[in-house]
């Protein structure tokens, strides 16, 4: 591990900038909810599924820096607009499933990305407010180099990491070019929370009915459907259904209903 694990700096980490800018870049970074594997590119994104051992079924999760670079990338409608609105206001970490925007899928390398950034549907999870290590770092990819910023957590397969950079593994440690210490952050986010009940994951929306299509708008009328559907409940699942209601009358809790 000698010089690949620094300790975040409170900032933006310049070291994690230089690596994901070039072709290929891995690394781990902390969050809210725990470590997590960061890429920028195919290249990166291979190496992320070869070092956790994991299918390639789930849709990519894309990290949003800004409501700006959300909006650029994922079809919204103005209630799914708003809902992230507050969400991003409020600084709750949240991640809908949604469809990609015409003119954001022309600005992804055709290298064979897209086959890793989203499933079958055309889809992916797009989150923001994830903690600031990372923020920063999508935020000035984006900005500075037109990069995407993907993650997966940094789990061994199967696995929590438990909040701490110890926990993410032998195999994800020795594979990463930069490892970004921060357990006394991620400590900080739920403070009183034992290892066995901390939420290791963020909440998931899904947007989309089954064909990958964007939901409705629902304008206070009821039993519109198909509607948003929560289907991971983690950090701050009470705040994002109380948002969650106030936006939208009809929504269904389905907990475990992945792809």
């Amino acid at each position: 591990m000698s010089g690949k694990q620094i300790t975040w700096n409170g900032g933006l980490q310049p070291e994690a900038i230089d690596i994901l800018a070039k072709d290929g870049g891995m690394i781990v970074s902390p969050t809210k909810v725990g470590y997590i594997i960061m890429t920028s590119d195919k290249a990166g994104l291979e190496r992320k599924f070869e070092a956790k051992q994991r299918k390639r079924n789930k849709p990519g999760v894309v990290l949003c820096g800004s409501l700006e670079q959300l909006r650029s990338l994922a079809q919204l409608t103005p209630e799914i607009d708003q809902l992230y609105q507050r969400h991003w206001d409020e600084d709750i970490l949240l991640g809908c499933i949604l469809p990609w925007r015409d003119d954001a899928l022309s600005r992804i390398p055709d290298d064979g990305s897209k086959e890793l950034m989203m499933d079958g549907r055309q889809t992916s999870c797009f989150v923001i407010k994830f903690g600031k290590p990372g923020e920063n770092i999508a935020k000035a990819l984006w900005d500075t180099h037109g990069k995407f910023s993907f993650a997966s957590s940094a789990n061994p397969s199967g696995q929590g990491n438990r909040g701490l950079v110890e926990g993410i593994g032998e195999r994800i440690a020795a594979r990463a070019d930069l490892i970004i210490e921060a357990n006394a952050y991620v400590k900080s986010i739920q403070p009183n929370d034992a290892n066995k009940v901390r939420y290791e994951q963020g909440v998931m929306v899904s947007m989309v009915d089954s064909e990958g299509r964007l939901i409705p708008q629902q304008n206070g009328e009821r039993k519109i459907t198909p509607c948003p559907v929560l289907i991971r409940k983690g950090l701050d699942v009470d705040k994002i259904m109380a948002l969650l209601s106030e936006i939208f009358p009809s929504w269904d809790y389905r907990h475990g209903d992945y792809y």
